[in-house]
This record gives structure tokens, sequence and C-alpha cells, in this order.
């Protein structure tokens, strides 16, 4: 491909919210989590780990007791129980429909560590960075052998029942959970233009 091909590919990447019926292949995964494993990382450490869960039961465990934390919090928002209901209704057959999720965990353990606050929380950020970077490497994966894949953050609000249920070390964070499908329907909402976002040398100097 041309330099320009690849920077259209990458722009097109959209995620899919609305998962297909296609079967996604255990060794499709594994290919796209070798790309995953690629992206660059603070000190090397490679604080990324990764469940693939295509085991139906598994799935469905993973994601009803996430709704009951879930459906809490939202008590806690004070929604009315039928908006609940139809919140979390939609989103559990969302992430059922899917052929595979991710669970993608970060892990402190080859990070630096400093007797100071200040640097530690520098360190887990440049962690936090790092598997972020692993996951966009994912995703663009997907994207170029035509899988549809979808980063949900559900994970980061309910990490006791995804450790418990995936028996995660306790030193496991669990960050995000990517669904994949085939044939699901991706949407991109509109971006802002460079000019609002990027300056040049200096803030307030937009390109």
């Amino acid at each position: 491909m041309e330099p320009q091909e690849i920077l259209s590919f990458i722009s097109s990447r959209a995620s899919a919210k609305v998962p297909g019926d296609g079967d996604v292949s255990f060794d499709e995964v594994i290919r796209a989590l070798e790309v995953a494993i690629s992206a660059p990382s603070a000190h090397n450490a490679q604080p990324w780990r990764f469940v693939i869960v295509k085991d139906s039961k598994v799935k469905e465990k993973l994601i009803e007791e996430m709704a009951v934390s879930w459906r809490e919090d939202l008590r806690r928002d004070g929604l009315d129980e039928k908006i609940i209901d139809e919140i979390i209704r939609t989103s559990t057959e969302r992430s059922m429909n899917a052929s595979a999720i991710i669970v993608v965990c970060l892990t402190m353990e080859n990070m630096h560590k400093y007797p100071d606050d200040r640097r530690n929380k520098c360190e887990y950020i440049m962690a936090v960075q790092s598997v972020a970077a692993a996951i966009e490497n994912m995703l663009l994966a997907f994207h170029a052998m035509g899988i549809s894949a979808c980063w949900r953050c559900g994970a980061l609000f309910a990490p006791e029942v995804v450790r418990k249920v995936l028996r995660l070390p306790n030193t496991f964070e669990p960050q995000a959970i990517v669904e994949v499908s085939r044939g699901g329907i991706s949407s991109k909402p509109p971006r802002k233009p460079l000019n609002e976002v990027a300056c040049l040398n200096f803030w307030g100097n937009y390109i």
C-alpha cells in the first residue's frame, strides 16, 4: 500500500456499536493480539495482559455479573428503574452477540517503583498509556482483517467482578473489553477539526 492509502485506512476505522453474527476464529484473535503486543510501552515493560473469552457460558457470567454492579451505579445516579432496565438490556445483548470479547488488563509488575507518590503516579499513567497503545494496535489489526470491533470501558467500573469471574490475579487491573464480531455495523461520530485541537509552538496559535 502507498503511504496515503495506509493513512486513509487508519482513519477509516470505526467502532462497531452493533456486533454482527459472523464468527471470529481463535486464530484471528491471536493474530490481532500479536499485533497488539508490538505496541510501544514505557521501559518496554509491556504492562498489558489479555483474556480471550470465547466460551458462551463464561461470557454470559461475566456480562451478567458486571451488569449487577452497573445497575447499582445507575441506581445511585437516580435513574428510573425502567430506564436502567433498558440500558442494561441493550448493553448486555450487544456484548453477548459478539463472537468473542477480549478483556484487557494492566499490571504494574515490571514498571519502575519510586519512593515518592508523584513519580509513582506518573509511572501508573505511563502503564495506562502503554495498554491503550496495545488496544489501538489490536483494533487496527481487526480492521485490517475485516473484523468488527468496539473498545468498551465497563471493566474499569467493575474490576472485582471481572477478577472473580476470570480468576485474575489481584495485581491485574481490568482496563477494557473489546467486543469482536464479523459483519457488525460501524459508525464514527464527527471529530472536531484539527484547527480546534492543535496549535503551533504555543497554545492559542491554532494551525
